[in-house]
C-alpha cells in the first residue's frame, strides 16, 4: 500500500546547502513522520477489519436467512400435515358412513349371496373403495411430513447453526492472524524507519568532521606562512589529533548504523512480501473456502428433504406430475458452488482483495546481497528452501487426508434415502404397511446412527481443515520470502512480462520462440480433450475465480491445464482463451487493415479477399491464426451437441479479434465483422498457407492420438471399420494376451467405435492402439477404450 513504504532519501540531506539546519529540525520531522504513518496504520487496519466484520456479518445474514427459510418450511409442513390428517379422518367417516349404509341394504345381501352385482353398484363400490385408498395414502402423508420431512429441516437448521459457528472460530483465527501480520509489517517499518534516520544522523555528523577536519588544515597552513611562535604549535597539533579522533569514532559510528538500517530495511522487505502473499490468499482462497465450510452440506441435505417430499407426492396423485417436475428441477439446482459465486457478487466490495502493499525504495534502493549481509542471506535462503520442502510435504498429506474425508462426508451426505413409495404399497393389513415403513425410512435407529457418524466424520474434516490452512498460510509467506531472496540472491528467473498484454511476436519470443503462445495452444488442446460437445461454449461464461487463477498460472510461466484431467471448468478455459486474444496489446487482425476486410460482400469474395491480406502479415501471426481457426472450425462440426455453429462462434469471437476502430458505427460495422470472421471459420484451409507452404505447428483434430480414433461427426465414416474388415483376419481370443483392466471414471463414446462403460467396471484389453487408446472389449463388445479413463493391472 503506498503510505507504508514512505522513505527519506539520505541524498537529499549530504547534498543540502542548508545542512546544518536541517539536522536541527530532523528529530521534529521524523516525529511528524511516525505520526503521519500510525494515522496511516490506524486508517489501513480500520478499513481490513471493517471489511473483516463485514465478511462476517455477509456470512451470519446468510445463516439467518436460511434458517428462518427451514423454519417457514417445517411450519409449512406441519400445517399440511395437519391438513392431510383431517382430510383423511373425513375420507375415512365418509366411506365408513355410506358403508354401513351399503351393509344395510338389500342389494348388499344379494351381492354376498349371489356374487353378482350391477355396473352402477360395482362403481359406487369402487368409489368407496377409492375413498378408503386415498384415505389411507393422506395419513401416511401426514406420517412422512411428521416423522421425516420436518425432522430433517429441524435437524438441517441445527447443522447450519453448527457449521456457521465453527466456520465463524477458524474465521476469527484467520482475521487475526491478517492483522498480525500488518502489525508484524508496521513493526519492522517503524524500525527500518529508525535506523535510517540514525544513520542519516550518523552520517551528518561524520560531514561535520570532515569540514572541521579541513578548516583546522587550512588554518595551519596559514599560521606556517606567518611563521608562528614556537610554543604555539604543540598547541595546534593537539588540537588536530583530537579532530582526527572525533572522525574516527564517528565513521565508526556512521558504518554501525549503516548496517542496522540494511539489515532492517531487508526485514521490511521480507515482511512486506510475506504480507501481501498471506492477505491476497486470505481473500482469494481461504474466504471461498470458509463459505464452502458453511455450506458443507446443506444444499445437499435440503436436496434430500426435498426428494422425500416429491416422492410423497408422486407417489400420491401421478396428475400432479407436471407441476413437481418444475420443482424437482429446481431441486436439482440446488448447488452450493453457484451460490457462493452469487454470495460474492452480490457483496463484490466486501470479498474484493484490497491493494497490495507496495514499497516505494529509494533511487537505487533494494534487497541487498552484498557483504556483510550475503551470508546471511544466503543461510536464511537455504533454511527456508529446506523448511519449505518439509511443509509442503506435510501440507500434501494433510490436503490428501482432507479431500478423502470431503469424499466420505458427501456420501455421507447424497445418500439416496428420499424414496418413499414403499409407504405407498397398500394391503389387507394397515399393520403390515407400518411394519414396512418402520423398516425403511422411518427408522429412527438408522438415522441416529447415520448422524452419529456424520458429525464425527465433520469434528475430523474441521480440525483437518484447520491444520491445512495453517500449514498453508506459513507455507505462503515463507514461500514469498523464499521467492525474493532468490531474486535478490541471482537465482531467480528473469521476470516475465504478462502475456496477456504483449504482441503476438513478443510472447512468441518470451516462450522460448515456440510459434503458438502457451496460453493459445493448452486451451486449444483442453477443450480438444474435454470440450468439444459442451453446450453453449465460448458463449456461457465460466467461473471469474477460476478464470483469473487460470489466467495468473499462465502469467506465471506455468501451465495449469498440463495435466491431462478434466479438473478446470471448460467455460472457464473458454474465457480464458478470449480473455488472451482480448488483451493482445494489438489485436490479431491489424487495425489497419480492418476496412480492407470489410469491403467484400460475398462469401467466396470475402475469402479470396482475405486470403490476399492474410499472406502480407507477419509469419507469427499467420501460424497462430491458421491454428485458431483451424480448431473453431472443429469445433462447429459439433454444433448439434454445443448449439456453437460458424456464426455463434462468430458472434462470439469477432468484437474480440476484429475490434471496430473509433469513428465507425458499431451497430452498422458489427453484424459485417461476424460475418467475415464466419467466412474464416469456414474456409480456414483456402485462405490460410497449409504446412507445406508455411512450415509452423498445424491444429491435429485428435490431441491424445491418431486421427482414426477421433472422428467428428462430419468425418468420413467407416474409416475404422476398413481396417478391422481388411485382408487380415482378426487373432482369435485364445491367441491375443488379454490384460485386465479397471475404469476410473464414467466413459460415454463419441462415436460407435468407442466404448462406453461406468466407474469400476471390468475390461479386457487386446492391445495398444496408440498412444492413448486400446483395443478391447467390454460386455461383449469391442471397441476402443481411452488409456486415461483406465487402470491397467497386469502390465
Amino acid at each position: 500500500m503506498p503510505g507504508l513504504s514512505l522513505l527519506i532519501d539520505k541524498n537529499h540531506f549530504s547534498t543540502s546547502p542548508t545542512l546544518t539546519l536541517q539536522n536541527i529540525h530532523l528529530q521534529s520531522y521524523w516525529q511528524q513522520f511516525e505520526g503521519k504513518h500510525a494515522q496511516f496504520k490506524k486508517q489501513e487496519t480500520v478499513k481490513i477489519r471493517n471489511q473483516l466484520v463485514e465478511q462476517f456479518k455477509c456470512l451470519e445474514q446468510q445463516s439467518e436467512s436460511r434458517i428462518q427459510l427451514l423454519q417457514d418450511l417445517q411450519d409449512f409442513f406441519r400445517r399440511k400435515a395437519e391438513i392431510q390428517l383431517e382430510y383423511s379422518r373425513s375420507l375415512e367417516k365418509l366411506a365408513e358412513r355410506f358403508s354401513n349404509k351399503i351393509r344395510s341394504s338389500r342389494e348388499h345381501h344379494q351381492f354376498k349371496k349371489d356374487q353378482h352385482l350391477l355396473s352402477s353398484v360395482n362403481c359406487w363400490y369402487l368409489v368407496l373403495n377409492q375413498t378408503r385408498r386415498e384415505s389411507r395414502d393422506h395419513a401416511t402423508l401426514n406420517d412422512i411430513y411428521t416423522n421425516n420431512v420436518i425432522v430433517r429441516l429441524a435437524q438441517i437448521s441445527e447443522d447450519v447453526i453448527r457449521l456457521f459457528k465453527k466456520s465463524k472460530d477458524i474465521g476469527i483465527q484467520m482475521h487475526e492472524e491478517l492483522v498480525k501480520v500488518t502489525n508484524e509489517l508496521y513493526t519492522v517499518m517503524k524500525t527500518y524507519h529508525m535506523y535510517h534516520t540514525e544513520s542519516i544522523s550518523a552520517e551528518s555528523k561524520l560531514k561535520d568532521a570532515e569540514k572541521q577536519e579541513e578548516k583546522q588544515f587550512s588554518k595551519s597552513a596559514d599560521l606556517n606562512v606567518h611563521l608562528l611562535r614556537h610554543e604555539d604549535r604543540p598547541q595546534r597539533r593537539s588540537s588536530v589529533r583530537k579532530i582526527e579522533k572525533m572522525k574516527e569514532k564517528r565513521q565508526a559510528k556512521y558504518s554501525e548504523n549503516k548496517l542496522k538500517c540494511t539489515k532492517a530495511r531487508n526485514d521490511y522487505l521480507l515482511n512486506l512480501a510475506a504480507t501481501n502473499g498471506v492477505v491476497a490468499k486470505y481473500y482469494i482462497h481461504d474466504v471461498s473456502d470458509m463459505i464452502d465450510c458453511c455450506d458443507l452440506g446443506y444444499h445437499a441435505s435440503l436436496a434430500r428433504t426435498f426428494r422425500t417430499y416429491l416422492s410423497a407426492e408422486y407417489n400420491l396423485e401421478t396428475s400432479r406430475h407436471e407441476g413437481l417436475d418444475i420443482m424437482e428441477n429446481a431441486v436439482d439446482n440446488l448447488d452450493s458452488r453457484s451460490d457462493k459465486h452469487k454470495i460474492m457478487d452480490m457483496h463484490n466490495q466486501v470479498f474484493c482483495p484490497p491493494m497490495r502493499f507496495e514499497y516505494l525504495p529509494h533511487m537505487g534502493d533494494e534487497v541487498s546481497a552484498q557483504q556483510p549481509v550475503q551470508t546471511e542471506l544466503l543461510m536464511r535462503y537455504h533454511q527456508l528452501q529446506s523448511r519449505l520442502a518439509t511443509l509442503k510435504i506435510e501440507n500434501e498429506e494433510v490436503r490428501k487426508t482432507l479431500d478423502a474425508t470431503m469424499q466420505t462426508m458427501q456420501d455421507m451426505l447424497t445418500v439416496e434415502d428420499f424414496d418413499v413409495s414403499d409407504a405407498f404399497q397398500h394391503s389387507r393389513s394397515n399393520e403390515s404397511m407400518k411394519s414396512v415403513a418402520s423398516e425403511t425410512y422411518m427408522s429412527k435407529l438408522n438415522v441416529a446412527k447415520r448422524r452419529a457418524n456424520q458429525q464425527e466424520t465433520e469434528v475430523f474434516y474441521f480440525t483437518k481443515f484447520k491444520e491445512f490452512l495453517n500449514g498453508s498460510n506459513l507455507i505462503i509467506k515463507l514461500q514469498a520470502k523464499h521467492d525474493l531472496l532468490k531474486q535478490t540472491l541471482g537465482e531467480g528467473k528473469a521476470p516475465r512480462h504478462p502475456c496477456f498484454a504483449l504482441t503476438i511476436a513478443m510472447i512468441c519470443s518470451q516462450d522460448s520462440g515456440q510459434p503458438i503462445p502457451l496460453v493459445v495452444e493448452s486451451c486449444i488442446r483442453h477443450i480438444n480433450l474435454y470440450g468439444l460437445q459442451q453446450q453453449g461454449i465460448f458463449r456461457v461464461p465460466g467461473s471469474q475465480v477460476e478464470v483469473n487463477d487460470i489466467k495468473n498460472s499462465f502469467e506465471r510461466g506455468e501451465d495449469p491445464l498440463i495435466e491431462d484431467q478434466n479438473e478446470h471448468d471448460i467455460n472457464s478455459v473458454a474465457g480464458v482463451l478470449k480473455l488472451y486474444f482480448r488483451g493482445l496489446e494489438n489485436p490479431l487482425f491489424p487495425k489497419e487493415r480492418f476496412l480492407d476486410l470489410m469491403s467484400t460482400i460475398t462469401n467466396l469474395q470475402r475469402a479470396h479477399h482475405v486470403q490476399q491480406i492474410v499472406v502480407t502479415l507477419p509469419r507469427t501471426v499467420i501460424i497462430v491464426m491458421r491454428y485458431l481457426f483451424a480448431f473453431l472450425n472443429h469445433l462447429s462440426q459439433y454444433s448439434d451437441e454445443n448449439m456453437m455453429d460458424p456464426y455463434n462462434l462468430a458472434i462470439c469471437f469477432g468484437p474480440t479479434l476484429m475490434p471496430i476502430p473509433d469513428g465507425q458505427d458499431p451497430v452498422a460495422i458489427q453484424a459485417h465483422v461476424n460475418e467475415v470472421i464466419k467466412t474464416i471459420i469456414i474456409h480456414n484451409e483456402v485462405i490460410f498457407p497449409s504446412h507445406r507452404e508455411l512450415d509452423g505447428p498445424v491444429y491435429e483434430k485428435c490431441m491424445t492420438g491418431g486421427e482414426e480414433y477421433c472422428d467428428s461427426p462430419h468425418s468420413e465414416p467407416g474409416t475404422i471399420d476398413e481396417a478391422d474388415n481388411g485382408t487380415e483376419p482378426h487373432t482369435s481370443d485364445d491367441e491375443v494376451e488379454q490384460i485386465e483392466a479397471i475404469a476410473k471414471f464414467d466413459y460415454v463414446g463419441r462415436t460407435p467405435r468407442e466404448l462406453s462403460f461406468k466407474k469400476g467396471a471390468s475390461l479386457l484389453l487386446y492391445h495398444r492402439a496408440s498412444e492413448d487408446w486400446w483395443e478391447g472389449r467390454h460386455n461383449g463388445v469391442d471397441g476402443l477404450i481411452p488409456h486415461q479413463y483406465i487402470v491397467v493391472q497386469d502390465l
